[in-house]
């Protein structure tokens, strides 16, 4: 009798202890979070207002003694007009390689697209005083190259989204189906060839279509038709110098020639008598 009572008594207290639960609010069941979780599709709410962001990752213990003064930090957030999130970069690789985070955990600050890397001391009054105060006014940019807008860094996150594709495939090969390791690596090796095969083909392709060898080049029959005449006449006229230039130098050259024929024969003249003279002496 006593155990049925129990019984009747527990069945009772579960749905009106949730009831209860319901009734009171969400405050009951724990208070709502003011951070904000930025994920690849969502991060370009950053090019908007003030925000404070932390990457963390949930296996770093520094990451884990931030979090309860960055959920201090943001229930300031309405206070100070600023937005307060946070990226998990296990989660989000993108974002992780686009922001090139190398330590963890990184806090960045960013006021209408400009974004400075936050350096000071990780507690609630420091990030407070930081907004507050216009402490970051004292902190240089980032560059526009490195930028999460730019180009590199775009080309960055599709690298870093890429190699976190590679890796869960591999973990879905290695695990999910079975196969082993040395597998999983022969596949991509595969596809990187095959990839690679694929790209030099194309650039090949486009560098033959930009840059056309001289015997695949086309002929400019139509450019050439119109400067013929012009061309003809050109030459024509180039030729006709070239025969007065010859003309000429064969009327200096039979003038040279007769000078020299007659120089020749006035010594030979001259070289007689003497010879002669020559003669009588030794007779």
């Amino acid at each position: 009798m006593a155990a049925s009572v129990r019984r009747c008594a527990a069945a009772w207290l579960v749905p009106a202890a949730g009831l209860l639960a319901l009734l009171a609010g969400p405050g009951a069941l724990g208070k709502r979070s003011d951070v904000k979780t930025l994920t690849d599709e969502t991060w370009r709410e950053l090019l908007q207002g003030e925000w404070m962001i932390e990457f963390y990752a949930p296996w770093c213990p520094a990451c884990q003694n931030l979090q309860p003064e960055w959920e201090k930090f943001a229930e300031w957030g309405e206070d100070l007009e600023i937005n307060i999130a946070k990226v998990d970069v296990t989660e989000q690789p993108g974002l992780s390689g686009r922001f090139v985070i190398t330590a963890l955990p990184t806090i960045y600050h960013c006021k209408d697209g400009e974004f400075r890397r936050y350096q000071g001391q990780r507690t609630k009054n420091d990030f407070i005083n930081f907004i507050s105060d216009q402490e970051w006014k004292s902190v240089e940019p980032v560059s526009s190259w490195f930028g999460p807008c730019s180009v590199l860094m775009s080309s960055m996150s599709a690298l870093f989204q890429l190699s976190m594709w590679i890796r869960n495939c591999h973990n879905y090969f290695t695990e999910n189906v079975g196969m082993p390791v040395w597998g999983s690596y022969a596949i991509f090796a595969l596809a990187t060839l095959f990839s690679g095969l694929i790209l030099g083909l194309i650039m090949v392709f486009l560098a033959d279509c930009l840059c056309p060898s001289k015997r695949h080049r086309p002929q400019q029959h139509h450019y050439q038709k119109k400067l013929a005449p012009e061309s003809a006449r050109l030459l024509k006229k180039l030729d006709e110098e070239q025969e007065a230039d010859e003309e000429d130098l064969s009327d200096d050259e039979a003038e040279d020639k007769e000078l020299t024929d007659r120089n020749s024969s006035t010594n030979a003249v001259r070289q007689r008598p003497v010879n002669l003279a020559a003669a009588t002496d030794k007779s």
